[in-house]
């Protein structure tokens, strides 16, 4: 049995865990994660009344736990970048399965339902602004999943291969790593009307998502070497900054996840829509009716 030293879990002086400041009581079985902190309030807004259990806030990390239609589920803000969710998800999976009292791994682990509604850039001219979007893979360009043990049994080592060759992706960065989300999430999540695709999380939003301002990028036409990559039938249909990390953590932590975004900007049209909350809205709604 694993047991772990106040340097490797920092459990702050009020029973909770260092960066959320949340104690294990605090955790739903069900989590919906989102970038903004202000967008747990509106996930909080659906809840049903009286029901609310926490509502904490620290740094960029919020959290509030509730019931929404007699299910409870945690939402929890991780700010941008999967530098956040490396800390997010440790923190969950500890809240989950250790035991704060006696610093050791519970024996009996909990799996927990992790759902990421964030938004994105379509890559392919037939996902328009304003789609739902599903992570069927997700594609890391931020390199978090190579330091941990296991990380080449859960990724999809050809897709990376193919992928690498096809786009010129810069020698110096982190090779890619493509993991696959829960089947079954996808599946009641998606359902018949939302797309499907491949997903890059980059560890940037400007120059790693081919952004050009007044920096040039290594590759020049990297999107479209990435618009027109497909391997077994896949294609990439997007990109976002968080997805890669929450579904390689949760298959190595023994949890459920995707990520469900709306489409925001339109990067084959070169087109963008800064009034996007009603459409986060009814995304938030079909995620609470369907986790």
């Amino acid at each position: 049995m694993k047991t772990f030293p106040a340097s490797q879990l920092i459990i702050n002086e009020d029973g909770s865990v260092f960066h959320l400041h949340i104690r294990p009581e605090h955790l739903a079985d069900k989590v919906i994660l989102v970038g903004d902190q202000g967008r747990v309030d509106l996930v909080a807004s659906f809840f049903d009344e009286g029901t609310i259990e926490c509502n904490i806030q620290s740094r960029e990390f919020h959290t509030i736990t509730g019931k929404y239609k007699g299910k409870r589920i945690s939402c929890i803000s991780t700010g941008i970048g999967t530098d956040n969710i490396d800390i997010v998800m440790n923190e969950i999976d500890a809240l989950a399965n250790i035991d704060f009292q006696t610093r050791t791994e519970k024996l009996e682990k909990r799996s927990l339902e992790i759902v990421r509604i964030g938004t994105c850039g379509s890559m392919q001219e037939d996902i328009p602004l304003g789609a739902f979007l599903v992570s069927e893979k997700s594609i890391g360009f931020d390199g978090v999943l190579a330091f941990y043990e296991g990380r080449d049994d859960i990724a999809d080592l050809g897709f990376e291969k193919a992928l690498v060759e096809a786009i010129g992706y810069p020698k110096k960065a982190a090779v890619p790593y493509v993991v696959a989300a829960d089947t079954e999430l996808v599946e009641r999540i998606a359902s018949t009307d939302m797309h499907r695709g491949c997903t890059i999380a980059s560890n940037g939003f400007y120059g790693p998502q081919g952004r050009v301002l007044r920096c040039d990028i290594a590759v020049k036409d990297i999107n479209q070497r990435i618009s027109a990559f497909r391997y077994e039938g896949q294609r990439i249909t997007n990109y976002e900054m968080e997805g890669s990390a929450i579904a390689g953590l949760s298959l190595l932590m023994g949890h459920r996840a995707m990520t469900v975004c709306c489409v925001i900007a339109q990067r084959k049209a070169e087109a963008a829509n800064t009034d996007y909350k009603p459409r986060i809205k009814q995304l938030v709604q079909t995620v609470l009716e369907r986790i």
